[in-house]
């Protein structure tokens, strides 16, 4: 989300101009609401909360690549 030079919607709406059918996960140690949940409201795929273990990102990652 916070990441010098360009944030984290700014970094998905690049990624989707690049491939229009990419799949995102949006990690963040902010909560869900707000910035993060219009960046999934735009189209981005699944959110994981930092921090997080390696199970979790493992089962995000599945959920996302299945989709």
């Amino acid at each position: 989300m916070i990441m010098p030079d360009m944030g984290g919607g700014d970094t998905y709406d690049s990624l989707k101009e690049i491939n229009p059918e990419v799949k995102v996960l949006l990690s963040s140690g902010y909560s869900i609401n707000g910035h993060a949940q219009e960046i999934l409201n735009r189209g981005c795929n699944e959110f994981i909360q930092k921090p997080f273990n390696l199970k979790g990102l493992s089962q995000k990652l599945r959920e996302v690549l299945e989709v």
